[in-house]
């Protein structure tokens, strides 16, 4: 306690003072600070988890919507990826949407650094290390925001170790991304660039504040794109506030710029690849900008609140509130200051309702999903308003106004829809607990015993508060449909696993894992190679290849689903499926000719179906007649409809109708009609009267089935086109990586197709040609093989890039290393 009486007497002494201007702390630094608030952050963390019966190691599962979906399979993907049991490697992987990027998923996926953590674990465990990745990044961005805290003012370290953890769990960390490691980055990034702003004002470690930027930039662009916006305002405000010669400050101005243009250059590899990835991804319909109501936003402020859909999290624990309160009433800080910090942090609230300036933080884009993503700068910059309150001993007075104004606003707010139900517990035992502790923090300026009683109350009640905090996000979460928790691991899941690998045969077929699905990219998960796949990138080309086809989709084509289709398995050499097996939980593989990867069409086909049909449309891609495509009598009323078709007895049946919604009967069973999401679906065998008869009941008004619904598939043709595909396709297939090298038969002419979309990026040893949307080639005369090589666009000028900022960054860390010899 020696230490903090020292660090305060010496605020005591310049609480008077301008502000100076920034110099060199002193190397004599000690962590407990960092750690106090890393220990309170992901201790809060964990035990609202357990609180809610939620933790990973047992219970109810854990993963949240895109944690089971995208996060736990792509970190399987990693872990596949890094112990050589990938189906192609950083750039481009073969499993899920017949084969697509990978580059610009990892970087935004993977892009939280301490996402290699499920590497270091058995296969069967990664879904743990996601799990563990919320309290870890939360609990280091609570360290670095401590060690950012301290280099604005000094201070005691325990007390810059309690501001930072109200900063690393504040509203926005336990709510929306809780369950996101990329956007936890972000949580990180803000006190990174921080520490970067210091050295660049400082004027030192120009190489270091480069490498921050980097850093940041790295683990997620999104979430980074809004921490620098955030630094830019804490540039300009210390710009403002310190006592600085005009050529300091453009020094400092110059020195932060070229730092971050640096820093930023590094990235490249990954970041322009990523923007040129989300140009061609298949677009969404995002909604305009429309804020909600003043109540709304500042019943956010509030602490323990959880509010619904996209209303904004801009909470912290009332400890931070409480101080940041009486900021503007601390007359140990110079008025300049006060009106500086109070007024950027008062704009960038209001900023968060105006929609230019909220367009300009989501990077001049409509964010899918909630509008208000960039609120944890906000957070930040009210937990660096409570550290400069605190540091310079705030009257008892002051903190009792502004725990005053905390009641009235929570009174004010009580009936607003989103008012959390631990909010009044959250304002009044939390704020009368802050209030209390630092009183007794005051008071213990003349009496030191008090102060081990301030910081274990203040410890407590911000880790108290925050795990009530969590558990209320938790339990308001768990009432959307959408955010119940699901498995990522059971004995199911193994056994589904255990089928795949038995059936597996990559190059030579590919393997699809079947439905029912455990996730929206099962083959990533359970290393399989079928359409399923999930992902912010997926190409408008896939989509414009898949869905003319029958594969059902949803998330306006950014999600594709399986179909259980023998034409599609053999256009795209799928040769194993998985099914459920007859007992629950288990799981069976069956395999089945099918055409290699690379096929050769030696003329054009047409089929003689109605063009709008799906049915003919596989055939056009096929290559050859296998369906019959009667038109049905349709009775029955709007409600319920029903299809009448005739087809040759023995022959397979099968339905598509992505216009409706409800139940579809046929054959004396039963199965569900989701929209696009469902695609097409078996419907039996014809019987020995040929009739096909189908009812649906939808509830979607004015919606039919179309006028082709059912296809009826001859296997004997179907077979016959498989063996013609297989006898004149590749002999010898290599997929090595984003590589692939095929074989051909001697004599070999028309068109090599390979099965798998034509999205940007391929390069091939002949000239490329339009194929339905596959990747296909013109095989010049006598050509005996094929070979194509996947470069994501903006890869090359992303490296020369990165190459010249790293150049610089090198110049400068030698130069700077002489200047010190010298």
């Amino acid at each position: 306690m020696g230490t903090a009486t020292q660090e305060q007497t010496s605020v005591e002494d310049a609480r008077f003072r301008p502000d100076p201007a920034p110099r060199a702390p002193s190397r004599k630094r000690r962590p407990y600070g960092p750690l106090l608030a890393f220990l309170v952050t992901s201790g809060a963390v964990c035990a609202a988890w357990a609180a809610r019966g939620t933790h990973p190691f047992g219970g109810t599962g854990r993963a949240v919507n895109d944690q089971a979906n995208q996060y736990v399979p792509f970190h399987r993907a990693l872990w596949d990826l890094v112990h050589g049991q990938a189906a192609g490697d950083l750039l481009f992987t073969w499993r899920g949407g017949f084969g697509q990027q990978f580059l610009s998923d990892h970087h935004t996926y993977l892009g939280n650094p301490f996402s290699w953590l499920a590497v270091l674990v058995p296969r069967d465990h990664v879904d743990l290390a996601v799990f563990a990745l919320t309290p870890v990044t939360t609990g280091t961005a609570a360290a670095l925001m401590t060690v950012y805290l301290g280099r604005l003012h000094p201070g005691p370290w325990w007390q810059r170790g309690v501001l930072g953890a109200c900063y690393g769990l504040c509203g926005w960390a336990l709510s929306d991304a809780s369950y996101i490691p990329m956007w936890l980055w972000g949580l990180v990034a803000l006190p990174l660039l921080g520490i970067a702003v210091e050295w660049c004002l400082e004027g030192r470690r120009w190489p270091g504040a480069a490498l921050l930027v980097a850093l940041a930039w790295y683990g997620n662009f999104y979430t980074a794109m809004m921490a620098t916006m955030a630094a830019c305002v804490l540039l300009a405000v210390r710009l403002i506030t310190l006592d600085l010669t005009g050529a300091q400050r453009l020094r400092a101005v110059w020195r932060a710029s070229t730092a971050a243009a640096t820093g930023i250059l590094l990235t490249l590899p990954l970041l322009l690849p990523s923007f040129l990835s989300s140009g061609a991804a298949q677009p969404t319909r995002a909604a305009a900008f429309d804020p909600v109501g003043i109540d709304v936003f500042l019943t956010g402020v509030l602490p323990a609140t959880h509010l619904w859909g996209g209303s904004p999290r801009l909470c912290v624990a009332s400890l931070g509130l409480v101080l940041a309160g009486s900021f503007v009433l601390n007359t140990g800080i110079r008025g300049r200051t006060r009106l500086v910090w109070a007024a950027a942090v008062a704009l960038v609230a209001a900023s968060f309702q105006f929609p230019p300036t909220q367009y300009v933080w989501h990077g001049l884009a409509v964010p899918n999903g909630n509008p208000y993503r960039e609120t944890f700068v906000f957070s930040g910059l009210v937990v660096v308003l409570a550290w400069l309150a605190l540091a310079h001993r705030p009257r008892p007075l002051h903190l009792a106004l502004s725990a005053a104004l905390l009641v009235a606003a929570a009174f004010a707010l009580r009936h607003t829809p989103d008012f959390g139900g631990w909010t009044w517990p959250a304002v009044l035992g939390g704020g009368s607990l802050s209030l209390l502790a630092l009183v007794l923090l005051r008071l213990g300026e003349k009496r030191r015993f008090l102060i081990p009683a301030a910081a274990v109350l203040m410890v407590g009640v911000v880790l108290a508060e925050s795990t009530l905090a969590g558990v209320n996000a938790d339990a308001r979460r768990a009432r959307e449909r959408w955010a119940k928790p699901a498995a990522t691991s059971s004995r199911s899941i193994d056994r589904h696993f255990a089928a795949v690998r038995d059936a597996e045969g990559w190059p030579a077929h590919r393997t699809d894992s079947g439905a029912p699905q455990t996730s929206y990219n099962d083959p990533l998960a359970l290393r399989a190679e079928g359409p399923q796949f999930y992902s912010s990138y997926l190409p408008e080309a896939t989509f414009r290849a898949l869905e003319p086809l029958g594969y059902g989709y949803k998330n306006d084509g950014r999600t594709f689903f399986g179909a259980d289709n023998p034409v599609l398995d053999a256009i795209f050499s799928i040769g194993a499926r998985v099914r459920p097996g007859n007992t629950p939980g288990t799981w069976t593989a069956r395999t089945f000719p099918a055409p290699p990867l690379v096929t050769v069409r030696s003329a054009r086909y047409a089929s003689p179906h109605p063009a709008g049909s799906v049915y003919a449309r596989q055939e056009a891609v096929l290559g050859a007649t296998v369906y019959e495509v009667p038109r049905p009598a349709r009775r029955g009323s709007a409600a319920v409809q029903t299809y009448a078709a005739r087809c040759t007895p023995g022959s397979e049946a099968y339905w598509y109708s992505p216009a409706l919604y409800g139940t579809l009967a046929a054959g004396g069973s039963e199965q569900p009609l989701k929209y696009r999401a469902t695609g097409v679906v078996p419907l039996g065998r014809v019987p020995a009267s040929g009739r096909v008869d189908a009812t649906v009941r939808t509830r979607t008004r004015g919606a039919t089935a179309g006028s082709h619904p059912i296809g009826c598939l001859d296997r004997r043709a179907l077979d016959g086109a498989v063996a013609a595909l297989t006898a004149t396709g590749a002999t010898r297939i290599e997929a090595a990586g984003h590589t692939l090298e095929a074989a051909l038969p001697r004599g070999a002419r028309g068109t090599a197709v390979i099965a798998t979309t034509a999205v940007p990026g391929w390069r091939c040893s002949a000239p490329l040609k339009p194929f339905h949307g596959l990747l296909a080639v013109d095989l010049p005369a006598g050509a005996d093989e094929v070979s194509c090589t996947f470069t994501p666009r903006g890869l090359t000028p992303g490296l020369a890039g990165a190459t010249l900022a790293l150049l610089a960054l090198t110049s400068a860390a030698v130069a700077s290393r002489r200047r010190h010899r010298a």
